[in-house]
């Protein structure tokens, strides 16, 4: 796994290379220990690209026990540990409006709970402005680019955390 800070000023960000499954977890486990509650973290990539992956080291970080897999079919699955996990998986949606009924106004922003959101395309404009959104691609059979990217002062704060947490590679 190699990480190098990009340097906006304005969005800070970081883009990472893993080479496994397990190296994906670790980058999210550690951003998930960086969490205090309240985040908004947004996934995007292609089938595949370790979304799913990326959300169950997060949920190691949050303290959560129970294993997690993609709310594919129920769209909304939550978990406990030391912050809630919120994990959305808009895939099977259509259009944005499609998404009101899953409470999303509640679950953004929510104290004591982090919200993870696959397919964040499917939202309206709710998801914008204070968050982080992670691009995931494919670099070879188990090798994928982590591209994150923080919006607003909680998020920016968010990822300086994470960079203190993953250290120098």
């Amino acid at each position: 796994m190699v990480g190098q800070a990009d340097n906006q000023d304005s969005a800070p960000g970081i883009r990472f290379a893993s080479d496994s499954p397990e190296a994906t977890r670790r980058l999210a486990r550690l951003l998930g220990s960086a969490c205090r509650g309240g985040e908004a973290i947004l996934l995007s990539g292609d089938l595949g690209a370790g979304k799913t992956c990326f959300i169950q080291g997060l949920a190691v970080g949050l303290g959560i026990r129970a294993p997690v897999s993609s709310p594919t079919f129920t769209l909304h699955a939550q978990y406990a540990g030391r912050l809630a996990l919120n994990h959305l998986d808009l895939y099977r949606l259509d259009e944005p409006a499609q998404a009101e009924p899953l409470g999303l106004s509640e679950l953004l922003n929510a104290p004591g709970a982090v919200l993870a959101v696959e397919w964040p395309e499917f939202l309206a404009g709710e998801a914008a402005g204070d968050c982080l959104r992670l691009f995931l691609s494919h670099g070879g059979e188990n090798e994928r680019g982590i591209t994150a990217a923080a919006e607003g002062e909680r998020h920016r704060g968010l990822v300086e955390r994470w960079r203190d947490l993953i250290g120098p590679e």
